[in-house]
């Protein structure tokens, strides 16, 4: 089985990267095609491939300038879209995190929950999935391959990768919270969308160092999945309101979602204190030693 595409070496930066944009594309359109997939698995994949391709774009908008900053905006206009979706199985997850976490719900309510949250989660898929959005979903996918065909990426050197990503680090880096406790669902979501940025970024420079860079990449991943988990909850929040799905259950859920939320945040304040604990200047240097070390003995 072949290697996922990535920066190595032996080959041209430019060409790498051009390769991984079309494997990422390749992605999305499957998302797309795969007839044995109902809506919400059709839309998970879809999301997680356009992540991806923002992630790379964010990487490629100093070379490649308007063209990535409106391919990156038409992708997160189609992810938007698609958000709403999510919601719905965001609180599940975050109602099966309470449970993990030894909540005090009988099974009988978790189950009653559950089975208005699976109820919400199918009307929405069935009002967003329609034939137009898929229509115009596989047209934003050849948009963006046609214009991956016009790129004008063989003068890149790897001293231009180095510095996005130290870019996307150092925005990660800035979006932690001062105070962690305090700090509101709004700035965590926020860290969250820089740290997915670096996680698939660092994604392709991952083979430079295979050990280190797995654990890096997990532990981004790790951090990601605490923020995003929090995340869960907060929409969980969202939906116990009066009038709303679980408005019933809202004196019993408030308390519980404030202790994994703390439970979460402290959690993830310790993963991002390892995790970003070198500078921005230091981080850039090492990605460009290994870089070159790796040149040097391919």
């Amino acid at each position: 089985m072949n290697a996922k595409p990535a920066l190595r070496p032996q080959l041209r930066i430019g060409t790498a990267l051009v390769a991984v944009a079309r494997e990422i594309l390749g992605e999305a359109r499957a998302a797309l095609a795969d007839k044995k997939l109902g809506d919400a698995q059709h839309i998970h994949d879809f999301r997680k491939a356009l992540k991806r391709w923002r992630a790379l774009l964010r990487l490629l908008e100093p070379p490649l300038g308007n063209n990535a900053k409106a391919l990156r905006a038409a992708a997160r206009g189609l992810a938007r879209r698609l958000a709403r979706t999510r919601d719905a199985q965001s609180a599940l997850d975050a109602l099966a995190d309470i449970e993990r976490g030894g909540g005090v719900l009988s099974p009988r309510t978790v189950a009653t929950m559950s089975e208005r949250l699976h109820a919400l989660k199918r009307r929405r898929e069935r009002a967003t999935l329609k034939p137009a959005l898929r229509r115009q979903m596989r047209a934003r996918i050849g948009s963006a391959e046609r214009a991956v065909g016009r790129w004008m990426l063989d003068d890149l050197g790897f001293d231009d990768v180095a510095g996005s990503l130290t870019d996307t680090y150092r925005r990660a880096r800035g979006a932690r919270p001062e105070a962690w406790k305090q700090a509101p669902p709004e700035a965590l979501h926020e860290l969250r969308k820089r740290v997915v940025e670096h996680r698939y970024q660092m994604e392709l420079v991952e083979s430079l160092w295979p050990k280190f860079g797995k654990l890096w990449v997990e532990e981004t991943q790790r951090l990601r999945d605490r923020l995003g988990t929090f995340q869960d909850l907060a929409v969980l929040t969202r939906l116990a309101p009066p009038h709303q799905t679980l408005a019933h259950w809202r004196a019993r859920l408030k308390p519980l979602i404030a202790e994994r939320q703390a439970r979460h945040a402290a959690a993830a304040e310790r993963i991002a204190g390892q995790l970003f604990a070198e500078r921005p200047k230091a981080f850039r240097r090492r990605i460009s030693a290994l870089w070159a070390n790796r040149g040097a003995h391919s």
